[in-house]
């Protein structure tokens, strides 16, 4: 079973020894420190193997939602007695955020999306641009108040718009998430999907039309950033 490195942070000594319990607790997460401080954590992150911060919003002198702007590789389950911060949390990339008091299932749930999220990433990097695309595997996104698997050959193109990310599907459905267009292109296998322009990312193999710096599908227009680039990857795709 694919382990997870991770931190806890929150400056709360009854929340921090409650969700070390929980990480205990779960066989696929690995606890490689805890602190009381953003600021520590901060420190610690960036000296250890850490993937993965059960992250407090509000702390003195730096709060969670600051400290997660500062770390690049290390993803975010957010931990916070104020539901407004939900969608702030999406903003910035969070994977999952969790509402105190949380159960230990409502925690296992959070840390099972973050397993889901590693195994994808990690086959992503794995793939090394070899072998076709495999029909099965997939991604899942929330949607509104559900969660939503997506097979990722019935994709055709990803766009960001504003704070939202719309996944377009070759059956003419358009799934919005909150979450941003980096976060989802880091999840996405590199030898398939690439990005076309600053707001946009195409699944190579739905690419059938190249009309000067666009890319048709249908009738909408993907403009191309880089030309020569996606004509090499075009060419690359197996």
């Amino acid at each position: 079973m694919r382990k997870i490195g991770c931190i806890i942070v929150d400056d709360e000594p009854l929340a921090l020894n409650l969700i070390e319990e929980y990480v205990k607790k779960t066989p696929f997460l690995e606890l490689q420190a805890k602190s009381n401080s953003a600021v520590d954590a901060l420190n610690k992150i960036r000296e250890g193997h850490i993937e993965l911060a059960f992250l407090d919003i509000q702390m003195p002198n730096l709060s969670g939602m600051e400290l997660s702007k500062l770390i690049d590789d290390c993803a975010i389950v957010f931990t916070t007695a104020f539901d407004q911060y939900a969608v702030d949390g999406y903003k910035v990339g969070a994977l999952d955020y969790l509402l105190k008091p949380f159960s230990y299932s409502e925690f296992l749930a959070a840390a099972d999306k973050a397993l889901k999220w590693f195994e994808l990433k990690d086959a992503a990097a794995n793939s090394g641009g070899g072998g076709a695309m495999d029909a099965q595997r997939s991604i899942v996104v929330n949607s509104g108040y559900r969660q939503q698997v997506i097979r990722l050959d019935t994709i055709d193109y990803v766009e960001s718009s504003k704070d939202y990310i719309k996944i377009h599907t070759d059956d003419g459905e358009v799934i919005q998430t909150l979450m941003s267009l980096k976060s989802i292109e880091e999840i996405l296998p590199k030898n398939i999907f690439f990005k076309a322009h600053r707001s946009f990312i195409v699944n190579l193999y739905k690419v059938k039309v190249i009309e000067r710096n666009r890319i048709v599908f249908g009738k909408e227009y993907i403009p191309v950033t880089d030309k020569d680039a996606l004509m090499q990857a075009l060419g690359e795709k197996k």
